[in-house]
């Protein structure tokens, strides 16, 4: 119902004193629908200003009385759609730090009850539908508006408290999504769903605030429930970070923007979860030169102060350190504090020998790293500090400190000697030393076990040897002969070998159908697998070989093989079913092109069915544009260019190879020899049939569905959308609907032109190369000049800047072809 031309709060106070007086169902309902139209969404919903005031003001104040006016009399007066309507949809679409704050505080003051069994559920909801990141969010944009700091404090200590207050209250009772190890990756995902938003933000210029996300990781961590929080979020960022600068720079505000006091928590975490210093590198940014406590963790209190990490988080903290040039003095600081405690005598008396072995490996990991020039500049601080440690481990009486301080020198002496002898002693040799002498090789390149030839085993006799199927001959060879005493020699009691029947098959005897209509009928309702498997390898050639049959029932197939899913593993199921497709469109072109490009733009489809009819469309196009062999149906198979229906951007690799061969084809070479075999010929079937094929799939994509953008996130159909026109304008070529098609998809182009994603834009460029080819050079300077001019502007502007390697080599060929076409009008006599 409409509210009131009141006041807000006038109708906010009437509300709520309905729900605690009233007990009759209509007259709550009325009240609840009411207040629901000021928090919008609705059809009746009351205007801005007030929605506004409603939210910020009297929003909180009325949540709490409609729990604390919870009970079961007047909430079982509605009806289970009326609770998740007018009741539950104020806490799961009202403003998420308001909702989550009144929660909380509701479950903390309450007693066992229902009322408390009800605000957890609905707790449970939140949590469950992303309540947390419409929280972080709603305050990251607080903060870009200098929002108020004690609220968000407050905040603060609720998100990161959670598990403990609900813990504390229901005990036994508690909830698995409470518990800290489920709760603190959810937090996690949200985390990650929120810097999203955040990149989207970025990328749509928007300013937005990332303190409170940081602010969340850090007191998380700093909780000790760093693992829980970082195995989720350190994989996501490291995929996220791997080819995208804006989520690079957004991890590194991440963790930037952490407070000081939470700092050390959040960077010990990182360097443990990052699998190398390149991750870490990409994931923590410049952080240790920008952050004095950050930089006093990474060098001093992760090295020097314990000693607890393994050995790869230390090759991670130094690593980090070498890989950018404005980092690597931190490298050489650290290296002459590790030698100086390393060289302290007191340092090797007192200090436990599991810190010095730290050290010592810290050192070792260090000199790998260093240059040339960096040990010619420090050569004269590296010797002396050599010398007084040396002497301080040779003195110790435990051999491992000594064997610690003889493998450091010799480490050193290599380093710094570029003449004479190095320092050589004699000590044990064991896992220990081995490991030690192997961190000096650490900053040396590493190729993957997978890039080595024969990698894992060098000798010939660990190869297996093949066993060979027997050809001809059905009895198999006699065995060899076994070694002595061997339990193959012990445990034949007989000589009869039986015969290999791994490979041998049951022979079912199966009614193939030879009919169209028996065909239907099995895959739309026979429970037989057998016989729905041997109808769909024989369908393509039963439709090939009746096609007046076909034509009479072209619909139906059509609607059931594009709905057809797989009952039982069959190979090649999705071949099968999409030559069938191509198979019928070839039959009956005009019914089934026009049902199928009216599905493409329909609801209640998934992605995968859009993709299909793109390539079925695309396959029926180049069987019709190819010449018949003498009276037969099957297209001809030999030189001919061949569109092979793979997912993802593969598609565009096989529409360049056509473009490749139309230009090729377009090259004329003289030369003597052996004649070559006339091409076949025939009537091009594709020309009568271009626009059905063509104007229905370009006309509409500029128009959401519920379920289905193009321009939005579905992004990776619209680039086989793209490329599917691009083969749909090249088979045209010599059509009377050539011109047309080509003045409708440069259109189409231009307004796509600037898309973000590569594969769209390859699509297009794609679709630019087939425009040059199939429409004659006339009516395209003549019709389409100033498209003209515009496009190939554009293409010396995508050949130069775009960031695509493949786009760029396509614009170059496209502006290739376009001065081939002006060239070949200018010497064209006037």
């Amino acid at each position: 119902m409409d509210p009131e031309p009141f006041e807000v709060g006038h109708v906010v106070r009437e509300a709520i004193n309905i729900l605690s007086s009233s007990r009759n169902g209509v007259q709550i309902s009325e009240a609840l629908g009411t207040i629901k139209c000021y928090l919008g969404g609705t059809e009746n919903q009351a205007p801005l200003k007030e929605r506004e005031e409603f939210t910020r003001v009297h929003f909180s104040a009325f949540l709490r009385g409609l729990v604390s006016n919870l009970s079961p009399d007047w909430i079982e007066l509605l009806t289970s759609d009326q609770q998740k309507e007018l009741w539950d949809s104020f806490f799961l679409e009202g403003p998420a730090d308001q909702v989550f704050l009144v929660l909380l505080d509701s479950i903390i003051s309450m007693g066992p009850s229902f009322c408390l069994m009800k605000v957890i559920s609905i707790l449970e909801q939140f949590l469950q539908t992303g309540g947390m990141s419409a929280l972080m969010w709603e305050v990251c944009h607080q903060q870009a508006q200098a929002g108020l700091p004690t609220f968000q404090e407050t905040l603060l200590n609720k998100v990161v408290c959670l598990p403990d207050h609900l813990c504390n209250k229901l005990q036994g009772n508690n909830l698995p999504i409470f518990f800290p190890q489920n709760y603190f990756p959810l937090l996690a995902t949200e985390i990650i769903q929120v810097l999203q938003r955040i990149s989207d933000s970025l990328r749509d210029g928007l300013d937005c605030s990332i303190s409170f996300v940081s602010q969340v990781l850090g007191k998380v961590c700093m909780h000790g429930r760093r693992e829980e929080i970082l195995k989720v979020l350190v994989p996501r960022l490291m995929d996220l970070t791997k080819v995208d600068c804006i989520w690079q720079r957004i991890c590194w505000r991440l963790v930037e923007c952490v407070p000081d006091r939470w700092i050390e928590a959040v960077v010990c975490g990182f360097v443990q979860k990052a699998p190398g210093a390149d991750v870490l590198s990409r994931l923590l940014g410049n952080l240790v030169v920008k952050n004095k406590k950050a930089q006093f963790v990474v060098t001093q209190k992760l090295l020097l102060q314990q000693y607890s990490y393994a050995t790869a988080v230390l090759q991670n903290l130094l690593g980090y350190l070498a890989l950018d040039s404005l980092r690597r003095y931190l490298l050489i600081k650290v290296l002459k504090e590790l030698l100086e405690t390393w060289g302290s005598s007191s340092a090797v008396k007192h200090s436990p020998v599991e810190q010095q072995l730290y050290v010592s490996k810290a050192i070792l990991i260090c000199l790998s790293h260093l240059k040339e020039p960096e040990i010619e500049s420090n050569g004269q601080e590296l010797l002396t500090s050599m010398m007084g440690g040396m002497k301080c481990h040779l003195d110790s009486n435990l051999p491992r400190v000594r064997r610690l301080g003889m493998i450091v020198a010799e480490s050193i002496s290599s380093r710094i000697t570029t003449d004479g002898p190095c320092l050589k002693f004699q000590y044990e040799d064991d896992d220990e030393t081995r490991e030690l002498k192997s961190l000096q090789q650490t900053a040396l390149l590493q190729l993957p076990v997978t890039d080595l030839p024969n990698a894992g085993n060098d000798s010939p006799s660990a190869t297996p040897t093949a066993v060979s199927k027997p050809s001809g001959n059905p009895h198999p060879a006699a065995p060899a002969v076994p070694e002595e005493g061997s339990d193959l020699e012990l445990d034949s009691d007989d000589d009869l070998i039986p015969y290999d029947m791994s490979e041998d098959k049951e022979l079912k005897k199966m009614k193939v159908p030879v009919y169209i209509r028996d065909c239907i009928e099995v895959l739309t309702g026979s429970e037989d697998m057998d016989k729905w498997e041997a109808t769909m390898k024989v369908l393509e050639s039963l439709i090939r070989r009746n096609s007046a049959t076909t034509r009479e029932v072209s619909m139906e197939l059509a609607k059931v093989l594009l709905h057809l899913e797989e009952k039982t593993y069959i190979e090649g199921f999705v071949e099968l079913r999409k030559r069938a497709l191509v198979a019928v469109t070839i039959t009956d072109a005009v019914p089934v092109v026009q049902y199928l490009t009216s599905q493409f733009y329909s609801l209640n489809y998934s992605l995968c069915q859009r993709m299909d009819i793109l390539d079925v469309l695309a396959l029926a196009a180049q069987e019709l544009s190819q010449p018949q062999a003498s009276g037969k149906n099957k297209p001809r198979s030999t030189q001919s260019p061949c569109i092979q229906t793979v997912p993802g951007s593969d598609s565009s690799q096989n529409w360049r190879r056509i473009v490749d061969e139309r230009i090729k084809s377009k090259t004329r070479r003289l030369a003597k020899g052996q004649s070559l075999v006339e091409p076949a010929c025939g009537p091009n079937k594709f020309s009568s049939l271009a626009g059905h094929f063509f104007f229905p799939l370009i006309q509409n994509f500029d128009r959401p569905l519920v379920t289905f953008d193009l321009l939005g996130d579905d992004h990776l159909v619209l680039g086989r959308l793209a490329h599917t026109l691009a083969i749909l304008m090249y088979f045209a070529i010599h059509t009377v609907a050539a011109a047309a098609m080509g003045k409708s998809l440069l259109e189409f182009v231009w307004a796509l032109r600037f898309h973000t994603d590569s594969y769209v834009r390859q699509g297009l460029l794609s679709a630019v190369s087939s425009i040059l080819l199939s429409v004659p050079s006339e009516r395209l300077l003549e019709d389409m000049t100033d498209e003209f001019l515009e496009t190939q502007s554009w293409l010396a502007d995508v050949a130069e800047k775009d960031p695509d390697g493949d786009c760029r080599r396509l614009a170059w060929q496209n502006l290739l072809l376009m001065e081939n076409l002006l060239k070949k009008l200018r010497s064209v006599p006037s």
